[in-house]
């Protein structure tokens, strides 16, 4: 299964985006600042240009996996049908635990991609019911990789 995060909308605080599954429009997105990181850059330049719990992570291609349960998340209510276990990138270079779950603003966010509708100004909305709808499909996949652009 292919994952495609395309970046629109990027602002001093936040990013908002598209996610696209098998090359079908599926949510919007929202992630931390866009500090123009890459996955070919060189890691002392990512920690450079990072700024902790406020930088969204470099564009590539990251593998995604269901197998690690969020010591964060398993215990939270909306969590529960999945036990914690949520979509986890694999090999982000300067982060570790970037994770795809529910939120609706950017402090919700810490590096981790957050699905909704844009509906309003610098956030999303019925994030809940989209992370369900998208766990369910991923659920499906043998393999799952993600392109951030």
């Amino acid at each position: 299964m292919e994952l495609k995060l395309i970046r629109r909308w990027k602002k001093a605080g936040y990013t908002i985006g598209e996610l696209y599954v098998d090359g079908v429009w599926f949510s919007n997105t929202l992630e931390d600042r866009d500090r123009g990181l890459t996955q070919d850059m060189p890691l002392s330049e990512i920690k450079k240009r990072k700024v902790p719990n406020e930088t969204a992570i470099p564009t590539g291609v990251y593998e995604v996996t269901l197998k690690t349960q969020s010591q964060k998340f398993k215990d939270k209510k909306n969590y529960q049908f999945c036990k914690g276990y949520l979509p986890r990138l694999k090999n982000v270079p300067g982060y570790s635990g970037i994770l795809i779950h529910i939120g609706n603003w950017a402090s919700d966010s810490a590096g981790c991609i957050l699905v909704g509708e844009n509906k309003v100004k610098g956030g999303v909305v019925n994030s809940v019911a989209t992370f369900q709808r998208l766990y369910k499909i991923l659920q499906e996949a043998d393999k799952i990789t993600i392109t951030i652009v």
